[in-house]
């Protein structure tokens, strides 16, 4: 039994109170006695790891799916993904992207949006979709003997989309209550500088407003939708109780009336230009000051992203155990959190991070990040830090594992970024092999706090 089978056994109480307060109804006992596996009707490769076993295959209809079957949990988890997202809305038309997903789950065929939420509650289901800078993404998940059903479902939503006008007006009015709300957030305001600086007038920079808004159509988010969910971009993933034969002809029936294929923007890839010498301040009457750094990074398939991932640990994203948060919270008072990450793109890599101060300690805040970067430029880490960063990294990772909705998330997350179908085997092995040469030579390359452009949010003091 694989390791992942272990955890998903030992988690199925706790995912069927989570997912469904329907009764669990016993098999009679004729069900119980074994029967002799069928032949598949379709060609499976199954992957055997040693942490999870992947069944790839090809549905009759073209699609391809990634399935961990596990017959001890009775709910089958669904993710599909398609290739382009909000970097294709047209320019003027941000947010068209937002609305598709927005209305995939508020009505379709001959339910309203009240009927289709009626519908799914009775099913004990879930569907919704979302929408990134690169992918397009839904999620579902259903009780095994309902699936046929809810997929029935699915199907109708990708077939038969309403788009109706009060869903639709729902949305824009949420969006334009956004819009008012963001112009006093730090948070927002941060992205804004900053993006404005490092890649002005690239899709990733462009924003909503009040005019893309309002431009919004139920007749073009269909369009948009047609040209989002098309079968040659389309991954699959599924985790539960059900085999490849079982599934392939429901994901056939759910997905076989998409677009073969369309044709969306070409999106060209970021080169940060150098950082200015001085921190970008923007102005937002509050007693904090929001700080923002944010260098080149490493691109997901980079020899060093492991270092990089085990170096940044100790950096800013280990919580407590971080250096930052030891010295600018533990020691000198001046955040109740800072922390660092590395964020990986289509188009961008970066290596960010952020934390909040007073005002009047902005200055100080922003040295004392100066001050740490060059300590690991210098001195990089230590033996001790190292084998804890590694001894988390690797005993945390399987948390990540507790649901099949989880799972099928995870497994989606290794197929978009092209990772490998034995990731899960070999991720924490290379974490494992990460030594102290890697990380600190990482450190000296990428931490150098010169490479970083700082925003500030705020009515910083000291800040020069």
């Amino acid at each position: 039994m694989t390791y992942l089978k272990l955890m998903m056994g030992a988690a199925s109480a706790l995912v069927l109170t989570a997912c469904t307060s329907a009764p669990v109804t016993e098999p009679a006992p004729e069900a119980l006695v074994e029967t002799p596996a069928a032949e598949p009707a379709i060609k499976v490769d199954v992957h055997k790891g040693d942490f999870v076993e992947i069944q790839q295959f090809v549905t009759p209809g073209g699609v391809s799916v990634w399935l961990v079957s596990e017959p001890s949990i009775p709910i089958v988890s669904v993710e599909m993904a398609w290739k382009g997202g909000e970097t294709s809305d047209p320019e003027g038309l941000e947010g068209l992207s937002d609305a598709v997903v927005y209305n995939m789950n508020e009505g379709a065929g001959d339910l309203d949006s009240l009927g289709f939420q009626t519908r799914m509650e009775e099913l004990n289901m879930s569907f919704g979709c979302s929408t990134g800078n690169d992918w397009t993404s839904c999620s579902a998940s259903m009780l095994k003997e309902n699936a046929p059903e809810a997929m029935g479902l699915i199907a109708t939503a990708f077939a038969e989309p309403r788009f109706d006008t009060g869903p639709f007006e729902r949305f824009q009015r949420e969006n334009l209550i956004g819009i008012k709300q963001r112009e006093t957030s730090a948070g927002w305001l941060a992205r804004k500088a900053m993006t404005d600086a490092l890649y002005p007038g690239h899709p990733y920079a462009r924003q909503t407003s009040v005019e893309s808004i309002a431009a919004l159509t139920p007749e073009l988010a269909r369009e948009q939708m047609r040209k989002l969910m098309v079968k040659d971009r389309l991954l699959v993933t599924a985790v539960g109780a059900v085999t490849p034969d079982e599934l392939a002809p429901m994901i056939d029936m759910a997905l076989g009336g998409l677009p073969e294929t369309s044709e969306l923007p070409p999106v060209a890839d970021i080169t940060l230009p150098a950082p200015p010498a001085e921190p970008i301040v923007v102005d937002l009457p509050q007693p904090q000051s929001l700080v923002m750094f944010s260098a080149p990074g490493l691109e997901r398939h980079d020899p060093d992203f492991f270092a990089a991932y085990v170096l940044n640990y100790t950096v800013g994203g280990g919580g407590f155990e971080s250096r930052l948060m030891k010295t600018l919270r533990v020691d000198k008072g001046l955040t109740y959190g800072v922390s660092t990450g590395l964020s990986t793109s289509d188009h961008l890599d970066t290596w960010t991070g952020g934390g909040q101060t007073k005002n009047e300690s902005a200055g100080e805040f922003l040295a004392g990040i100066h001050d740490e970067l060059n300590l690991f430029v210098a001195d990089g880490m230590t033996e001790e830090e190292l084998s804890d960063a590694k001894a988390y990294l690797t005993g945390s990772y399987a948390l990540g594992f507790d649901s099949n909705a989880k799972i099928a998330d995870q497994i989606m997350s290794v197929r978009q970024q092209e990772l490998g179908i034995d990731y899960f085997d070999t991720r924490n092995a290379n974490m494992n092999a990460v030594t102290l040469d890697d990380v600190n030579r990482v450190a000296k390359e990428y931490l150098d706090p010169e490479n970083f452009i700082y925003v500030v949010v705020g009515e910083p003091e000291g800040v020069e």
